[in-house]
């Protein structure tokens, strides 16, 4: 059992941000960099730890619950979290696996996590205030952290990940799917843009461009809005032609800071067709760090496809956020 600061001492931050160069077309036209959140540690998912770091009290909760689907790196995460730090955690999983547990699942049984199943109805109240109620009575002495540990205290978190980048910008790629994520990097480019940064220049708006890898126009963007109450709310543009809603002309002065682009959903969440399995592989074999079909892959095919567009002016500077993950790959 660790205290939380010798937990802290395990994990690589800040997390390295590094030049990449894929043989992608338009690439050569452009500067991009990954932010290797990926990295931070080998078993927990990277953007879950800013998501959660600032979850815990400063005395250590007496038990924790949650809620994921059957491949959550949320859940994941946290689980291994818990494990370490001796947090008795409980697992509100939606569907029922208990015949045939996910790799997923099956290290949180290794990480003694209690683990509940619970159909598709149960699951949407989850941030019902009555269900919430109810799971309180049943877990008193726990703390309930939302999916994908999105809350207001993730978003310092995300923050802190966007102020460690030492190179100048004009975009930062995420996926999407929670929402907190892509609003930290909001919350945080609205002091980038002021001027803030390091090394920075004095260039228009840096924007972030959020990749969403479930169907959801108009819902994603309302999860991150709800983070965000003080922000200008980003129409999404329907009558875009589907691969040119990421396209933000510089002209227009009154472009938002933020948008979602919804064409590399691939079907819906955790959907991986032949041809998204084949570009995560092809890249896997090729590049010196690893994606995959669930987050990652989607954000990296939505770049190299919009670069093919030519989605991004000359000479941008764009760098995609690797939020790890890779453990849903298995």
């Amino acid at each position: 059992m660790l205290s939380l600061e010798d937990f802290k001492t395990s994990l690589t931050l800040p997390s390295p941000v590094e030049p990449f160069f894929p043989k992608w077309k338009g690439a050569e036209k452009v500067s991009l960099f990954v932010k290797r959140d990926d990295a931070i540690h080998p078993i927990m998912s990277g953007n879950k730890w800013r998501k959660l770091r600032n979850a815990f009290p400063p005395s250590l909760p007496k038990a924790i619950v949650s809620f994921g689907g059957g491949f959550s790196n949320h859940l994941h995460a946290l689980g291994f979290i818990c494990f370490k730090l001796g947090i008795p955690f409980t697992a509100i999983i939606r569907g029922d696996y208990s015949a045939t547990p996910s790799p997923m699942i099956k290290d949180l049984i290794q990480w003694q996590t209690h683990i509940e199943y619970v159909d598709r109805i149960t699951y949407k109240k989850r941030s019902d205030s009555a269900y919430l109620n109810e799971l309180k009575l049943q877990f008193p002495d726990a703390i309930i952290i939302p999916e994908g540990g999105s809350q207001a205290q993730a978003l310092q978190g995300i923050k802190d990940m966007v102020d460690e980048i030492e190179v100048d910008f004009d975009f930062i790629v995420a996926p999407v799917a929670s929402g907190a994520t892509l609003a930290g990097i909001v919350n945080a480019l609205k002091t980038f843009n002021t001027g803030s940064i390091k090394n920075a220049s004095p260039t228009p708006q840096r924007k972030a461009i959020g990749v969403g890898v479930l169907k959801g126009e108009g819902y994603l963007e309302s999860l991150v809005e709800q983070f965000l109450p003080d922000s200008p709310r980003r129409e999404v543009q329907q009558n875009i032609p589907a691969g040119e809603r990421s396209k933000i002309p510089d002209r227009n002065q009154e472009a938002q800071l933020w948008h979602i682009n919804h064409d590399y959903h691939f079907g819906g969440y955790a959907k991986a067709p032949i041809e998204l399995q084949t570009f995560c592989c092809d890249f896997n074999n090729t590049m010196p760090f690893k994606i995959e079909p669930v987050y990652s892959g989607k954000a990296f095919w939505a770049v190299k496809d919009l670069l093919a567009k030519g989605a991004f002016n000359d000479g941008a500077r764009i760098v995609i956020l690797h939020t790890g993950g890779l453990q849903g790959a298995r």
